[in-house]
């Protein structure tokens, strides 16, 4: 097995366990059982837990940069298109990758991940800056639209209602929830009048 074949086994253990009990629960031993791996794999790999988490949050986050990325590339140039390719692009990340949005949501905002958070902010929810910008230049979203603060918002509630659909709705096609997340953002930040 390479590297990056065992690493990824190790980052999908470690994901795994800590959205299942929480990071402080979750031991090395139990990572390395997961992947079925021996326990110096994972030191050989990243040196300690907080290492292969750390590593684990820059790789998801990687990940999910690249699929909003290309979502919003793959939209001609049409920003509240591209804003809904976007939004859509995060429901099925999240789809793919439910454990990975627990871990966000319950884990990461300790400040002992700061620098995750920062990688955040800079790469994912960059992408929904750039954007909400293009869509306030074009004349489609208010003019005062603090861009940085909606983008931060649009990806807190996608994340969230991804975890309940997840855990409580999992029948509920990802096409309906996106059209209601698609007819509330388009309603709020465009000065509409949909209500919540």
């Amino acid at each position: 097995m390479s590297k990056i074949e065992t690493r990824l086994k190790l980052y999908m253990a470690a994901v795994e366990l800590i959205a299942e009990q929480g990071y402080t629960a979750t031991t090395v031993d139990a990572i390395a059982e997961r992947a079925g791996v021996a326990k110096g794999t994972v030191f050989y790999n990243f040196g300690s837990k907080d290492a292969l988490f750390a590593a684990l949050l820059e790789h998801g986050i990687q990940l999910l940069t690249d699929m909003l990325d290309d979502a919003r590339r793959g939209e001609p140039d049409e920003p509240l298109r591209r804003l809904d390719a976007v939004v859509m692009a995060q429901l099925r990340f999240f789809e793919e990758y439910g454990a990975f949005a627990r871990v966000l949501l319950a884990e990461m905002w300790r400040t002992t991940w700061q620098e995750a958070v920062a990688r955040l902010r800079r790469q994912a929810l960059g992408v929904y800056t750039e954007v909400l910008r293009q869509a306030v230049d074009a004349g489609l979203l208010r003019a005062d639209l603090d861009v940085e603060t909606a983008a931060t918002a649009l990806f807190g509630m996608v994340l969230t209602v991804s975890i309940e659909r997840r855990a409580l709705r999992p029948d509920r096609p990802l096409a309906e929830v996106h059209a209601t997340l698609a007819d509330l953002i388009h309603g709020r930040i465009s000065g509409g009048t949909a209500t919540a």
